[in-house]
């Protein structure tokens, strides 16, 4: 029977074994869990001690390591990142030059992303967190109920968890927009929806944001994309919009974003991501009534299906082929 269309089984046999090391700021409990995924999809893979020697690591798998913790390790081939955000490695002047880099692309997380926006976009839509601040006044008035094709809906960064997102919400009637640094990448194994329409570039932004009545952000952050959500961003919104950020606190100017929430130029925010987290008990964020807040959960990488796609990056690897989702250095993503 042929195997064409198959992906080739990892190489584990009869070869010596890739030597990985799980490194990352979690807790004794949370390490446990990782590499016991990690072991059961990996069961070719030697598992490193928790304090290697330099020369015997060829794959870091990593969650926000300390910085400077792979400085130095020679023998170095691939550095696996656990997480999608990869801008907290690429903070570290000492990470290894010239060893691949991959960000984890986690098809379960990338649902759950999809879930998150569809739930605060719909609750925008219909007036659910205005319902909730008239529940606790015990206020009963019933409000307008518009049409989900008379919302539009622009979605910052279409990157895998963005093209999720808006599928699924022009799935459900919206006007759903995708905006993106610079120009789509000619990927036919991944057409564009017909039913998003796609603009890039920084000229095109502010018409972008004048037809959204949400915006949701799953921008990669980046030089060109810290502090983009600013006061010129928010007053190109229509008055009444809301935003709805799910991928880095440094998006966003925060005095920026209460001084358009008090003026009540923007209705509400969905915030799951902070300049510090956790989230400060100080910061007005916690009892603004325009604010909901959410403690970075919008997407958890799910470890059963994250590990699965580690095993077949150092399949990969072992092959001598190129590694997925591989990061470009010098975009920052």
């Amino acid at each position: 029977m042929s195997g064409a269309g198959r992906e080739a089984p990892p190489p584990w046999a009869g070869t010596r074994p890739l030597r990985a090391w799980l490194v990352g700021q979690w807790d004794d409990d949370e390490h446990q869990a990782w590499q016991q995924a990690l072991t059961a999809a990996c069961p070719g893979v030697m598992w490193l001690a928790p304090h290697p020697r330099p020369d015997e690591v060829e794959v870091a798998v990593v969650a926000n390591p300390p910085p400077g913790v792979l400085r130095g390790l020679r023998g170095l081939r691939l550095i696996q990142s656990l997480w999608a955000g990869v801008d907290r490695l690429l903070d570290d002047p000492t990470l290894p030059q010239g060893v691949p880099l991959a960000r984890m692309v986690d098809p379960v997380m990338t649902r759950a992303m999809a879930e998150t926006a569809t739930w605060a976009t719909l609750a925008v839509h219909r007036g659910f967190f205005l319902y909730a601040r008239q529940q606790a006044r015990a206020h009963w008035r019933q409000l307008e109920q518009r049409r989900a094709h008379d919302i539009g809906v622009l979605v910052l960064g279409m990157g895998e968890m963005g093209r999720a997102v808006a599928r699924a919400l022009a799935a459900l009637g919206y006007r759903v927009s995708g905006w993106s640094s610079g120009p789509p990448a000619a990927d036919p194994t991944d057409p564009a929806d017909p039913a998003v329409q796609r603009v890039w570039g920084l000229a095109c932004l502010p018409g972008a944001l004048a037809q959204a009545q949400v915006v949701l952000n799953l921008l990669p952050l980046t030089p060109a994309t810290r502090g983009l959500v600013d006061g010129a961003f928010l007053a190109a919104l229509p008055r009444g919009a809301a935003l709805v950020n799910l991928a880095r606190g440094a998006h966003v100017v925060d005095a920026d974003l209460l001084a358009a929430l008090d003026s009540g130029h923007l209705a509400h925010a969905v915030l799951d991501v902070f300049h510090a987290e956790p989230l400060p008990p100080e910061h007005p964020y916690w009892c603004h009534p325009g604010v909901t807040v959410l403690p970075h959960v919008a997407a958890l990488t799910d470890r059963r299906s994250a590990a699965e796609v580690v095993a077949g990056n150092l399949a990969r690897l072992a092959r001598g082929e190129p590694v997925q989702h591989r990061v470009e250095r010098s975009r920052g993503y």
